[in-house]
């Protein structure tokens, strides 16, 4: 018997006005972070990126941009998944979903552990760079 009637499941452009960041969270983060009693990070700022600490430990926060977008889906039941009676592969049975595409994303930021101990502060460049870089 073909399946080629099986219309596969729809997908809809559905974006919910959220704006979505993701942060991508080293592993020994994210296991303090899941752990029985989680620590409380602070956010604070430095001469040259946001960064989170907690106790010793600090992450600086660092923007990637990639090529390909992401796209976020969340599962949504058909609008005639509770109809019956219609022909077959029209996805008219029980607990049929469609896929909604919900956001794009473009870029994600990460956490990068700073081994120095502090914020890599930028370097001087010289007197022209001093002089004429803040004008452009």
């Amino acid at each position: 018997m073909s399946s080629q009637n099986d219309a596969g499941i729809p997908l809809t452009h559905a974006p919910d006005g959220v704006g979505y960041k993701l942060l991508e969270l080293p592993p020994e983060l994210l296991a303090l972070l899941e752990s029985d009693d989680p620590p409380v990070l602070k956010l604070e700022s430095s001469a040259v990126s946001a960064v989170i600490k907690h106790g010793g430990q600090t992450w600086g926060l660092r923007q990637k941009n990639t090529s390909n977008a992401l796209i976020l889906l969340t599962p949504a039941p058909t609008s005639s998944s509770t109809k019956t009676g219609d022909a077959p592969g029209s996805h008219a049975y029980p607990g049929a979903t469609e896929l909604k595409a919900i956001s794009t994303i473009h870029e994600s930021a990460e956490l990068v552990l700073d081994t120095t101990g502090e914020t890599a502060k930028p370097a001087a460049r010289g007197k022209w760079h001093e002089k004429f870089a803040s004008g452009r």
